[in-house]
């Protein structure tokens, strides 16, 4: 394991897609890093994106990437590659595990708990910040793009 940090340094770990970046994102990485002394965002790639999610992002990872990097709550922020947690920790070295509370209590959640329990990694689980979404930024932007087909106007129209 590659853990290039001092010992007793609290190093958080705070993943996500970060596509559209809105307050909801912002308020991840302002709260992780009030949890911990240096901060590493991954962001997820294109690939893993549209595997699990079944689209491609709206921005590339290597704008994504830059737009992370730009917050000063993050101290560095890593392409996150592969699904796997314990692989990421084991290339990345962090104490701290920050994810969304909607993990909290069910079966992923929990295994992952257990398989981060066991290499001394502490899971910190934040609130939703509800309002906004990538999801929702985007089915606003499909249903603009869509806009100049007669079916999409009337589907905006009825949005209102």
């Amino acid at each position: 394991m590659n853990r290039p940090f001092a010992d007793g340094l609290r190093v958080g770990y705070a993943a996500g897609a970060f596509d559209l970046f809105h307050i909801g994102h912002l308020n991840i990485l302002r709260r992780a890093r009030s949890e911990c002394d240096f901060l590493i965002a991954g962001v997820v790639s294109d690939e893993m994106l549209e595997r699990s999610k079944g689209a491609r992002p709206v921005v590339p990872l290597a704008e994504r990437l830059e737009i992370v990097r730009s917050v000063r709550y993050v101290d560095d922020a890593v392409a996150e590659v592969v699904p796997d947690k314990l692989e990421t920790w084991r290339a990345v070295g962090f104490t701290h595990f920050f994810k969304g509370d909607d993990w909290r209590g069910t079966e992923r959640g929990i295994l992952l708990e257990q398989q981060f329990r066991a290499v001394g990694v502490e899971v910190v689980y934040f609130p939703y910040t509800g309002g906004t979404s990538s999801t929702r930024l985007r089915r606003a932007l499909d249903l603009l793009e869509g806009a100049r087909s007669p079916a999409a106007k009337v589907e905006l129209e009825g949005a209102e």
